[in-house]
Order: C-alpha cells, then structure tokens, then sequence
C-alpha cells in the first residue's frame, strides 16, 4: 500500500484512488454538495482554497489545497510543486 502525500501531513492510499479533479466546474461542485449531505466528505485542505477534489473507492470525497497535477505526480512518484506559484511557466 502507497501512501500519497495530499497536502499538511494528510494521506491517502494511492491505490484506492479513482480520480483527481479540478474543483471549478458545477458537475464537481454537485458532487462535493453531495458528499457533505451524505457525511462522505473530508476536507483536508486546512482552510485554503480547495484545488483538487479527490475521489476514492469507497464514495468518499475528499478535499486538498494540492493542485491536481501535483498529487498525480506524487501518485505516479515524482515530485511536484504544491501551489500554482511554484509552477514556472
């Protein structure tokens, strides 16, 4: 089992993972609403702003101030920056 850093100390099994996404558009949003309605949603994002909604096997919902890229870098083993300002463009 692979433990993936999502941002403050917060961890995640990689391989229960389904998918990380961006938390902009109104599909994700629903979803998120969703989750809190059903007590499956965990937000691990400390406060900030969120930016990545991950998605696990077990329905739960979880939220990180990590860019999505980030954490998929991360799950794929590399490292990554965290914020959109580490990022050199």
């Amino acid at each position: 089992m692979k433990l993936v850093n999502i941002g403050f100390g917060n961890m995640v099994s990689s391989s229960r993972i389904i998918t990380v996404v961006s938390p902009d558009s109104a599909p994700i949003k629903r979803l998120v609403q969703e989750a809190k309605e059903r007590g499956m949603l965990i937000d691990a994002s400390y406060g900030r702003r969120t930016r990545a909604v991950i998605i696990m096997d077990s329905d739960h919902v979880i939220l990180s101030a990590i860019l999505p890229v980030s954490i998929a870098s991360r799950v794929n083993g590399k490292d990554a920056p965290e914020t959109q300002d580490e990022i050199q463009l």
